[in-house]
């Protein structure tokens, strides 16, 4: 058995409204065990044999669309990715605050095409280093609220589905995959 974590894109945070104990239940309907969720914005660990990350990401992105008539991207790693996103952070070394230091998870890596294509939005403070399937962020000035470099921009700019973290809530969910 392995412990997985689905990141869903956009709940919670604008109109698109789900209960957290629908999200349990829903992917314990799904044959998971041992479902949990972190804060209210779509994360739930869970624990089920070992599976490609995308067909469990489309087996609760169905369900979501079946019964709840909901359309939310849907992001899984398991615990031992998340270890190494972790370790892989350029920035937590010299940042102490967790709101200024953030993970973007993306669908798919992108192209080298669409990586150079990606900049630093005009008159914007930031760092990023893209490492595979994630971008590290580092927000030195100020935390992700007022950024223009958003999930949006990211996949209109990559190609590819987004969703963002922030470093506390990471590093919880490396701790609750067993990463």
């Amino acid at each position: 058995m392995a412990r997985y974590a689905a990141l869903l894109r956009g709940v919670n945070v604008g109109t698109t409204r789900l209960a957290m104990a629908d999200l349990r239940r829903l992917v314990a309907d799904l044959g998971h065990e041992d479902v949990k969720t972190y804060l209210q914005s779509g994360n739930v660990v869970f624990t089920s044999p070992p599976t490609k990350a995308a067909t469990l990401a489309e087996g609760i992105e169905r369900r979501l669309a079946d019964e709840l008539g909901l359309r939310v991207p849907v992001l899984v790693r398991d615990g031992g990715e998340l270890a190494a996103i972790v370790d892989a952070s350029p920035y937590t070394a010299r940042q102490d605050d967790p709101t200024r230091v953030l993970v973007a998870f993306l669908s798919a890596a992108p192209s080298a095409a669409r990586r150079k294509e990606l900049t630093v939005p005009a008159g914007e403070h930031l760092e990023y280093a893209i490492t595979g399937r994630e971008i590290h962020l580092h927000f030195p000035d100020g935390g992700y609220g007022r950024t223009k470099f958003t999930n949006a921009y990211l996949e209109k700019k990559l190609g590819v589905v987004a969703t963002t973290r922030n470093w506390k809530s990471v590093l919880a969910l490396r701790d609750l995959t067993g990463g």
